[in-house]
């Protein structure tokens, strides 16, 4: 088999696993320690993978080596290989959901969540629509509905097709969503944006781009930092 030809098959089975465990390519590159573009790049098979990088891959999706080379047998093979969806079923650590629609930003706060040490999983969607769709479980995240909702959501509020003030809104005032906790992305606490999330329950801001002492200021004041599955730093 050409190069070229393996490429693109590895990169077709990262994708595969990458989908049936629901996770982004964010979120993958964040669990695999690697830039979110060059986990884009390996997925469209025009990059190769050093031994290193395969084996972050496996173990970020939480399949093995046999089975990633073997994409097609591994997901007939389900009945006999557990879906990494599955061990998000157990209870454990709150899921962070970040609603940003700037890349730059989306990577400067994983790494800051890096920085800090913590591992929760985080969903990432990029404007206001999607995030109401994810947060009330329609659409393409009506799955969603029988699984928790995130513990925390980090929003922008300057977000395409639904203003994140209006996502604020909706969210503070459902029942359902009311109490998840919401923190704002400025990029200036003067704001007028800001004042207004505070007026709509916002429960803190951030100023951006996030980083590890934003995290650090933050975090007590939301007092869910016993939720936070605090790991080795990467």
């Amino acid at each position: 088999m050409k190069s070229d030809d393996i490429r693109r098959v590895f990169g077709t089975a990262i994708k595969r696993w990458r989908e049936r465990a629901h996770i982004s390519q964010e979120e993958l590159a964040w669990r695999a320690a690697l830039h979110r573009s060059y986990v884009a790049d390996i997925e469209r098979g025009v990059r190769n993978a050093s031994l290193q990088t395969i084996e972050k891959l496996a173990d970020a999706l939480g399949v093995s080596l046999a089975v990633l080379f073997e994409p097609v047998n591994g997901l007939r093979k389900a009945a006999d290989t557990p879906a990494p969806a599955k061990a998000e079923e157990t209870p454990g650590p709150m899921d962070i959901l970040m609603v940003e629609d700037d890349p730059r930003d989306v990577e400067l706060t994983l790494q800051a969540f890096r920085d800090a040490g913590i591992t929760n999983r985080v969903a990432v969607v990029r404007d206001g629509a999607n995030a109401l769709d994810y947060l009330f479980c329609l659409g393409p995240y009506a799955r969603l509905e029988a699984e928790p909702r995130p513990g925390v959501v980090l929003l922008d509020l300057h977000l395409p097709k639904v203003h994140g003030l209006e996502v604020l809104r909706r969210v503070k005032s459902n029942h359902g969503t009311a109490q998840i906790p919401v923190i704002v992305l400025t990029v200036s606490r003067d704001d007028e944006d800001v004042l207004e999330a505070t007026r709509l329950g916002a429960d803190a801001y951030i100023l951006k781009p996030v980083d590890f002492s934003g995290l650090s200021a933050v975090t007590p004041q939301l007092q869910f930092t016993w939720t936070l599955c605090k790991g080795q730093s990467v």
